[in-house]
């Protein structure tokens, strides 16, 4: 297969609340305070040869949860975009089967996201507790995936990462998307070591792989050395066919456009075997999201 088939993945189309804007993980996000049409996403990719994409929920109200679902499905009957969708279901409920039986309808569903990842500073936090991942009543929902299918995209940090373990080793039957490379959210020596040690925890679960996406979160740039030292690193851990490009789109609009964002990414791989680029610009995500 040559280098022109990718596969992204993007949030979409944001459902930002009217009023004053509030702090943002990413920073300041006037500019992204918007509808982000599928039109302009095309327009965006235009030129890279990426020919489908992954949409993963963009956190609309809980109980909209399958309006969401509906509503993209909705635009990729009209658009054929996109190809796949991780959709969003509460998996701290107390039974989430009824929330994936009304998904379950929409032929496009190809996993789900609930947003994991609990940080000591309060604007990096989108969970209750750090720990949910080894939580009995989560273990249990996120196991039910198998029935339907689907993979469950995990979202932690890294020193929430023996959490994820744990998740990981409850549901032998699921496949777990890790988003974004652990988000290394701390750049120091002792940041990098507690990454790299709980990636190594997580790459020996077998039904883990990982999304290489959003390095632009915490630096709010597009740094082309550090997006080759986190790729070189999370391959060498996890092997190219675990790993998947995924373009964090619209939100790294705030700091670059898609083609640049992806020179960088074809840039940090540039070195590796063709089998190995095919992987994590192909192979992966065709295989994990069955595209």
């Amino acid at each position: 297969m040559s280098d022109a088939h990718h596969h992204i993945w993007r949030q979409h189309d944001l459902p930002w609340l009217l009023g004053p804007e509030r702090p943002r993980i990413f920073g300041t996000y006037a500019a992204i305070k918007r509808d982000y049409p599928i039109a302009e996403f095309l327009h965006d990719l235009r030129g890279t040869g990426i020919e489908k994409s992954v949409y993963v929920q963009a956190n609309w109200a809980p109980n909209w949860f399958e309006d969401e679902v509906s509503w993209v499905s909705s635009v990729a009957g009209e658009h054929g975009w996109p190809h796949g969708i991780v959709g969003f279901a509460d998996f701290t409920s107390g039974d989430v089967r009824p929330q994936l039986d009304r998904l379950s309808k929409y032929p496009l569903m190809r996993g789900v996201r609930q947003q994991l990842h609990w940080h000591e500073n309060p604007l990096y936090r989108f969970a209750a507790r750090d720990d949910l991942g080894s939580d009995p009543i989560v273990q249990k929902n996120i196991a039910f995936l198998g029935e339907y299918g689907w993979s469950f995209d995990l979202q932690l940090f890294a020193g929430q990462m023996q959490h994820g373990v744990h998740l990981a080793q409850a549901c032998p039957n699921v496949t777990f998307v890790l988003q974004h490379a652990g988000m290394l959210a701390d750049t120091s020596e002792e940041g990098w070591g507690e990454w790299r040690q709980g990636m190594k925890a997580l790459a020996k679960c077998p039904n883990v792989v990982t999304k290489l996406s959003a390095f632009g979160t915490f630096i709010h740039q597009n740094d082309a050395s550090f997006i080759a030292q986190i790729i070189a690193e999370t391959v060498k851990i996890f092997g190219a066919k675990r790993c998947m490009f995924g373009s964090n789109f619209p939100i790294e609009k705030l700091w670059t456009d898609y083609g640049s964002l992806f020179d960088a990414f074809r840039a940090a791989t540039a070195d590796l075997p063709k089998t190995q680029k095919t992987a994590i610009f192909n192979d992966t995500a065709a295989r994990v999201y069955r595209l």
